[in-house]
């Protein structure tokens, strides 16, 4: 079951590549910081797995793991769908997944592009 899911998961990441969901808006890091400066009451969706948020996260982001088999169903507990959500992974490949199943649930969603690894970068920079 373990192995037909992460098959699943590897044509959704493929198919993701090819398109991108349209309902899905993407944002920078900078817009990011600007976003958490007007307020830091945002619901932030990390979802990277345990061991990446290790090495840090952004602010105080909910990390529901997009890998994990109740992902769909952890991050319909944990999120409000009145509130947008910004969805985040290391390098944008799994916050991609995440955003389309988010919107498929009625969620509003905000892809940010280049993950933790650009918010890392960005923060050296500035």
């Amino acid at each position: 079951m373990r192995k037909l899911f992460l098959g699943l998961l590897f044509c959704s990441f493929l198919i993701s590549c090819v398109k991108t969901d349209e309902r899905v808006k993407h944002i920078t890091v900078d817009d990011l910081k600007v976003i958490l400066k007007k307020d830091k009451n945002i619901q932030l969706l990390d979802v990277r797995t345990s061991s990446e948020t290790k090495n840090g996260i952004i602010f105080d982001a909910v990390q529901v793991n997009m890998i994990s088999s109740d992902f769909e169903s952890r991050a319909i507990e944990v999120l409000d769908k009145k509130k947008p959500v910004y969805v985040y992974c290391r390098s944008g490949g799994r916050s991609k997944i995440a955003a389309s199943v988010l919107v498929d649930n009625g969620f509003n969603v905000y892809n940010v592009k280049g993950g933790y690894k650009a918010w890392v970068k960005q923060s050296k920079v500035k």
